[in-house]
C-alpha cells in the first residue's frame, strides 16, 4: 500500500471546485421543486436513463428524478430508515434499494434530501430503457398520486443496433401521447424551435463531458472515472442537460482538468490529491453510496484510479458518437432512449468494456456488483470471464449496494480488493521484468 490504511481520513472533504458547483446545482433543483406549488410551475417525475429533459423544458415543467433522491439520501446516510419503512409496508427484501428509498420517503412524508418537502407529481414519464424495475416503480408511484401517466416504450437493442423501425415506434409515440399529454398538462403549446435550442445546448455539453472523461487515457489520469465520474454526470443526467448551466459547468470542468493535465497531476479525491497513480482499472457496475467517501478511500490508499466506468454510461452513451441534434430534435430524443447502457445487449456491453480496457490502458476490470440492481448484475460474471478471456487482463468481482448501508461490508469489500490490488501489483512486475 502507498498510504498507511491504518491512519484515520480527514475529517475535512476535498473537493474541486466543479465539485462543490455540481452540488449547487443539484440542491438548486430541489429547491425550485420546493417551491413548484407556490409559484404555480408544473412537476413532473422521471427517470435518469432515457430522460426528455429538453422536451419537458419546452413546457415550463419542473422535473424530479425519484432515483436522484434515494441516491442523495444514500450519500447523507438517510436512505436506511427509508428502506426500512418500505420493507415493514410490504417491499421485499430484494426489491431495488432506489425505489425502497423513494417509496419510505414518499411514506414519511415526502421530505427531500435537503430537507423541503416535494410536491406531488403532475405528470408522470418513463422511458422504458432496459429496466423492468422502473415499470414496477412507477406503477407503485402511480397508485400513490393517480395523476396524467405517460409510458414511453422503448425497445431493447437485443441485436446491439438501431434499427429505423425501433427509431420510427418511438417517435410516433413522441409525437402522438407524449407530446400531446404534455401540453395538455402544461397548457403550453409546443415549441420545436425551443426544442432545437435546448438540443444545441446539450450538445456543447456533451461534447466536453465526452473529452473530460477520455482525459483519462493520459497518464497519470487527471481524473476518477467512477467515484469522481459521479459528480461530473450529475448536471447533464438530471434536470439541467440543454441548460445554458450545464453548458457553462462543463466548459469550468474542462478548464480544470486541462490545468490539471498542464500541471501532471492526478484526481482530486475526498483525502486530497490521489498521488502516484499505480493501478488503472475499468469498472462496471454502480457505486455504493451510503459509505461512499469509505469505497472511495479503499482505491486512493492503493494508488488506483479508474480511468473508465459504465456507470458513466447510464444516462447516455455519448464517447461511441451521440449528440443531441437540433436539425433532427424528435428522432433525436428517440435515439438517445434507445442507446441508453441499460437498453444495451450483453454482447454491446462486453464490447464496450473491451475498447475502454485498451483504448484506457487498464491493467484489470473491477466488477461491483450490487445486491438489488439487476439492470447490472445479470450476466456479470459471464462478462468477467469473457473479457479476461479477450483481454488477458485479470478481473475482480466484489458485491455491495445502491443506498442500503446493510449491505456494506467494509472488511469485506477492503480484504477482495487488498487482494486484487497484490495480484495486479505481482502481475505488473512480472510484465516489467
Amino acid at each position: 500500500m502507498n498510504k498507511s490504511a491504518a491512519a484515520k481520513p480527514s475529517t475535512d472533504v476535498i473537493k474541486e471546485s466543479s465539485m462543490l458547483k455540481q452540488k449547487e446545482m443539484i440542491d438548486a433543483n430541489f429547491k425550485s421543486l420546493a417551491t413548484a406549488n407556490k409559484e404555480g410551475r408544473k412537476v413532473s417525475s422521471t427517470f435518469v436513463p432515457g430522460n426528455l429533459n429538453e422536451l419537458l423544458m419546452c413546457f415550463d415543467i419542473t422535473r424530479n428524478f425519484p432515483e436522484i433522491n434515494a441516491l442523495q439520501n444514500g450519500m447523507r446516510k438517510k436512505s436506511g430508515r427509508f428502506i426500512m419503512e418500505a420493507e415493514r409496508n410490504g417491499q421485499s427484501e430484494d426489491v431495488c434499494t432506489y425505489v425502497k428509498s423513494d417509496l419510505g420517503m414518499i411514506e414519511q412524508g415526502n421530505i427531500g434530501p435537503t430537507g423541503d418537502k416535494l410536491p406531488d407529481p403532475d405528470v408522470l414519464l418513463l422511458s422504458y430503457t432496459g429496466c423492468f424495475t422502473f415499470m414496477k416503480w412507477f406503477e407503485l408511484v402511480r397508485e400513490k398520486y393517480d395523476c396524467e401517466t405517460i409510458m414511453l416504450h422503448v425497445p431493447y437493442q437485443a441485436d446491439g443496433k438501431i434499427t429505423q423501425n425501433m427509431r420510427d415506434y418511438v417517435v410516433k409515440q413522441l409525437k402522438e401521447d407524449v407530446i400531446p399529454t404534455l401540453e395538455r398538462v402544461s397548457g403550453i403549446k409546443f415549441d420545436i424551435d425551443r426544442l432545437r435550442q435546448y438540443m444545441r445546448e446539450s450538445a456543447k455539453a456533451e461534447d466536453d463531458l465526452v473529452w473530460i472523461l477520455q482525459s483519462a487515457k493520459n497518464r497519470p489520469s487527471p481524473i476518477d472515472a467512477f467515484f469522481g465520474g459521479v459528480y461530473y454526470i450529475g448536471p447533464i443526467f438530471t434536470a439541467f442537460r440543454g441548460t445554458e448551466a450545464a453548458t457553462e459547468y462543463y466548459r469550468a470542468l474542462r478548464g480544470e482538468i486541462e490545468q490539471r493535465l498542464a500541471n501532471g497531476q492526478g484526481p482530486v479525491t475526498p483525502e486530497g490529491d490521489a498521488g502516484k497513480e499505480k493501478f488503472r482499472l475499468v469498472v462496471e457496475g454502480t457505486p455504493n453510496y451510503t459509505n461512499f467517501r469509505d469505497f472511495w478511500k479503499m482505491f486512493y490508499d492503493e494508488g488506483a484510479v479508474v480511468v473508465a466506468s459504465t456507470y458513466t454510461k447510464v444516462g447516455g452513451v455519448y464517447d461511441f458518437g451521440f449528440r443531441h441534434d437540433a436539425e433532427n430534435p424528435i428522432e433525436s430524443l428517440a435515439d438517445y432512449c434507445l442507446g441508453c447502457y441499460t437498453n444495451l445487449s450483453l454482447p454491446r456491453r462486453i464490447g464496450m468494456l473491451e475498447s475502454y480496457m485498451e483504448d484506457y490502458q487498464a491493467d484489470g476490470l473491477l466488477i461491483n456488483s450490487v445486491k438489488s440492481c439487476n439492470s447490472f448484475s445479470a450476466g456479470q460474471l459471464l462478462m468477467l470471464r469473457e473479457l479476461e478471456r479477450r483481454t488477458g487482463k485479470p478481473g475482480a468481482f466484489i458485491e455491495t449496494d445502491l443506498v442500503d448501508p446493510r449491505y456494506f461490508s467494509a472488511a469485506n469489500v477492503k480484504n477482495r480488493l487488498e487482494s486484487y490490488f497484490q495480484m495486479l501489483q505481482q502481475k505488473n512486475a512480472a510484465h516489467a521484468a
